[in-house]
């Protein structure tokens, strides 16, 4: 009978979730919520409902191929970042345009923070 406490795959151990990969998360749901609240919010009526819900999908299509830890596309890690830093740069776009400057400038040195130490991380 096999042993239940043994890995599923032999020789392989799985990732352990650290605080930085929370914040780094953080800062990925918050950058879709801010376009999500942006595009429903600074529209008129009909296209809220179009921008409201493309704005976010759209950015999570583009980390889910070229910034996610499993990544459709392979790219070089300067692509990675500048496509990371493009779409943290579009939430804060749209949190100054909802009149929140100072949100949109928190979250953008956050998001800076997180970035530079979670790529570091994974580049050493």
């Amino acid at each position: 009978m096999p042993d239940p406490s043994a890995s599923a795959t032999a020789g392989v151990t799985p990732r352990r979730i650290t605080v930085l990969d929370l914040l780094r998360f953080a800062s990925e749901l918050v950058a879709v919520i801010a376009l999500a609240v942006w595009g429903f919010l600074a529209w008129a009526f009909p296209w809220n409902v179009v921008v409201g819900i493309g704005a976010p999908v759209l950015a999570a299509i583009v980390w889910a191929l070229f910034v996610s830890p499993k990544a459709v596309v392979a790219v070089h890690p300067f692509v990675r970042a500048v496509v990371e830093l493009c779409i943290f740069l579009a939430a804060t776009i749209a949190l100054w345009g909802l009149g929140q400057p100072w949100a949109g400038l928190v979250f953008a040195l956050f998001a800076i923070v997180v970035g530079l130490l979670h790529n570091r991380r994974s580049l050493s």
